[in-house]
C-alpha cells in the first residue's frame, strides 16, 4: 500500500510510533509546514501549557589539549602547541562565580582528552565546585568520560561512580556527532566509536546520571545516517530511560580539516520536526537558537521544539569556528514571545524555577 503523508503525519502527532520508512518518506516527500504543525501536535500533546524553557549556565573549556583531533575542530591543541593550557584553579572558580551572578544554575565542563589528567583532576574539580557554589554539575561527554576511564586504569562503570561520588550530576551527549561509524571513521576516527558512545550513556543511566543526547549535522553524513543516529538513540531511550532530551545541531564550516558548507535553515527545521515525531519517547526536543549568524528560535518552536537551550556564556569550541551569537535574557524572553508562547527558566531536570509573564 502506497504511503500516505497526511495520513502518516496525522497518525504520528496523535502518538503511534513512527517507522523508519514512514520517516524517510516525509523526509523526502512531506511538506515542510505540515511536518512542523504535526511536530508542534505532538508537543503539544506532551506538554499542556505554552511554556518554552531555557537555563542560564556556563560552560568551562579546562583544557584545549586533546589528542582526538576531530577533522571538523578548531579547538584542539598539542601540548607543545603555545597556547595550549589547563585550566588554573583561579581561573576556574573566576568563571563560576561570573556565572552565579547572573543567575547560573549549571556548569558545563567540557575539554580534551588530555593525557596528563587522571581521573583525580575531575573529582577535585567536581568536589570544589559542589562544595564551593552547590551548582548543577552537568559535565564530561562520553568521549571524556571513555578516556578518562581508558586513561586512569578503570572500567566504565567504576569511573562514573567515582565521579559521581564526587559531584557529577548529568552527563551532555557531546562527541555524538552522528552515531554511524561509516561517518564517524571520516570526520573523528579517533574518537570512540558508536558502540562505545552508547555504553557509556547506557552505564550512566543504570548508576542513575542522566544525560541528553545530541548530533552534530551537516558534515559528510546523508539521511539515512542521521536517522540510524535517532533510531540508536530512540533504542536506547527504550531500554534505559535516561535521555533527558534530544539536541541537534548544523556543523559550522570554518577555519577546520574539514571545510564544506552549512546546512540550510529549512534543512534543519525539516530534520527538527521529524526528530520531534521519530523520537516518541524523548519529552524534550531542543531547538538551536543560532544558526548561520542569524537568530533561528522563533521558527524552531513552529516546528515542534519545546526548548531554547542555554543563556550560555562562553563557548569557546562553537565560537572559535564562527558562531559567536550569545543569546541575552531580554532578547530570549522577547524570541519566545514573538512565537506566541510563554518564557520559562528552568533546572537541568526540566524543573520550572520562573515563568516570565
Amino acid at each position: 500500500m502506497a504511503l500516505d503523508s497526511k495520513s502518516i503525519l496525522s497518525e504520528v502527532a496523535a502518538g503511534r510510533r513512527m517507522t523508519d520508512e514512514e520517516f524517510t518518506f516525509i523526509f523526502e516527500h512531506g511538506d515542510l509546514d505540515a511536518i512542523g504543525q504535526a511536530a508542534c501536535q505532538a508537543r503539544d500533546r506532551i506538554f499542556q501549557d505554552d511554556l518554552i524553557t531555557f537555563i542560564i549556565d556556563r560552560k568551562i573549556n579546562y583544557t584545549n589539549i586533546c589528542s582526538c583531533k576531530c577533522k571538523f575542530c578548531t579547538f584542539y591543541r598539542s601540548k607543545s602547541d603555545c597556547d595550549a593550557y589547563v585550566i588554573d584553579k583561579a581561573t576556574l572558580f573566576g568563571k563560576v562565580m561570573e556565572a552565579m551572578e547572573i543567575g547560573a544554575t549549571q556548569v558545563v565542563l567540557q575539554g580534551g582528552l588530555n593525557e596528563d589528567l587522571k581521573i583525580e583532576f575531575f573529582e577535585d574539580m567536581f568536589k570544589e565546585i559542589k562544595g564551593r557554589y552547590g551548582l548543577t554539575i552537568h559535565s564530561l561527554t562520553p568521549p571524556e568520560v571513555a578516556f578518562i576511564a581508558q586513561n586512569s586504569g578503570l572500567t566504565v562503570a567504576d569511573a562514573l561512580l567515582r565521579l559521581k561520588k564526587a559531584g557529577l550530576d548529568s552527563i551532555p551527549g557531546g562527541g555524538a556527532d552522528i552515531l554511524h561509524d561509516a561517518v564517524r571513521s571520516q570526520i573523528s576516527p579517533n574518537k570512540i566509536n558508536t558502540a562505545a558512545w552508547l555504553e557509556v550513556m547506557r552505564t550512566a543511566h543504570r548508576l542513575g546520571i542522566k544525560s541528553t543526547a545530541t548530533m552534530m549535522m551537516g558534515t559528510v553524513e546523508n539521511p539515512e545516517q542521521r536517522l540510524a543516529h535517532l533510531r540508536e538513540i530512540r533504542n536506547l531511550q527504550d531500554e534505559t530511560r535516561g535521555f533527558r532530551a534530544f539536541i541537534a545541531w548544523t556543523y559550522q564550516p570554518g577555519s577546520n580539516e574539514l571545510q564544506g558548507e552549512k546546512l540550510s535553515s529549512s534543512d534543519y527545521l525539516r530534520f527538527l520536526a521529524l526528530s520531534r515525531l521519530y523520537l516518541d519517547n524523548f519529552d524534550h526536543i531542543q531547538g538551536y537558537c543560532f544558526a548561520h549568524g542569524e537568530p533561528v528560535g522563533p521558527n524552531t518552536l513552529g516546528f515542534g521544539a519545546d526548548d531554547l537551550g542555554s543563556l550560555m556564556l562562553d563557548e569557546n569550541m562553537a565560537s572559535m569556528a564562527g558562531v559567536n551569537y550569545m543569546m541575552q535574557l531580554d532578547s530570549m524572553l522577547e524570541l519566545i514571545h514573538q512565537a506566541g508562547r510563554t518564557p520559562a527558566l528552568r533546572d537541568t531536570a526540566y524543573e520550572v524555577l520562573r515563568v516570565f509573564d
